[in-house]
């Protein structure tokens, strides 16, 4: 947004702002005439219908013409007070960010006595605790469900979070990284370097690493394919790579699926996927209990222990 700000577009804010203003005010003088007149004042139009009815210009009441003039007064007084004349923070200073930032912060301090007996237990502990489990179960829903569903089991293009499967690797750690930090998963497109049937060629060996119906005539060539461009982030077998976050594709799980039509989209022009840092919106007491819950999908019998 940066890009398209500019000092005059800060002059003509202000200028519209305190403008309107203005022109209310020049408005109401020359219709009303200020407190001269009240609401007894009328004037005759020279309309008539039916014989008896006319039509007069009556004066609106004082009361309202103060009214007018106090919210005037009040609007200059909010524009020198708070933003709102272009790049002009305001007298007091104020911001929204900071107001959300500091509500933050206190409801933080409010919470902290909740989380306070699982500052020190170990992931394990926290997710075969009742009341550790529920907390975490809550905070997935309110921060993580909109994309890896309220079951935790993914859609298309999000991961399955309780099937073992892991990109950047399943241990209470890494999980935590990508919740505290975030994630950025990209695989570049070759459809610059690679044609159309050598893709066909190779997802079709992509899909016998899973046990999927394929076809043997054209694994080989596209064996070939695949060590000459994939083997550097999925390996020479196939099993990927957790520091790179390149799947397992002898898993037999698929974020875009599995058909050969995908497969080839997906090597063509490539997949990016985000998962946005929740350090700036979970506390640290919040993303263990978290870790914890989520941990816990894929790991019951090692919780429960």
């Amino acid at each position: 947004m940066s890009d398209f700000y500019s000092t005059g577009w800060s002059i003509w804010i202000s200028a519209v702002s305190v403008l309107g203003i203005i022109f209310c005010l020049w408005l109401l003088y020359t219709q009303r005439g200020w407190l001269k007149k009240d609401v007894q004042d009328t004037e005759f139009t020279g309309h008539v219908w039916d014989g008896d009815i006319t039509e007069l210009n009556t004066s609106v009441p004082r009361w309202w013409t103060i009214m007018y003039v106090a919210l005037c007064i009040f609007g200059f007084g909010y524009l020198i007070l708070y933003p709102g004349l272009g790049s002009f923070q305001g007298v007091l200073g104020y911001s929204s960010a900071a107001q959300v930032r500091a509500d933050q912060i206190a409801l933080q301090k409010r919470i902290e006595p909740v989380y306070e007996r699982f500052r020190e237990m170990p992931v394990a502990a926290i997710a075969a605790d009742e009341e550790g489990r529920q907390i975490g179960q809550r905070l997935f829903l309110n921060n993580c469900a909109q994309c890896h569903g309220s079951d935790a089991r993914g859609a298309g293009s999000f991961p399955n979070l309780a099937d073992n499967n892991w990109l950047h690797g399943g241990e209470p750690e890494q999980i935590a990284h990508s919740i505290r930090e975030g994630r950025h998963g990209m695989m570049p497109g070759w459809s610059a370097t690679i044609t159309p049937a050598e893709a066909s060629d190779i997802a079709q060996y992509v899909r016998s690493l899973s046990g999927l119906a394929h076809d043997p005539l054209r694994v080989t060539a596209g064996k070939r394919g695949f060590d000459k461009t994939c083997v550097a982030c999925h390996g020479a077998e196939g099993k990927g790579n957790p520091v790179l976050g390149a799947p397992d594709l002898t898993a037999n799980v698929w974020m875009y699926g599995s058909s050969e039509a995908a497969i080839v989209e997906t090597i063509l022009n490539g997949r990016e996927n985000i998962m946005p840092a929740q350090k700036g919106i979970l506390s640290e007491d919040q993303i263990r209990v978290l870790t914890a819950w989520v941990w816990g999908l894929s790991n019951s019998e090692k919780s429960a222990n």
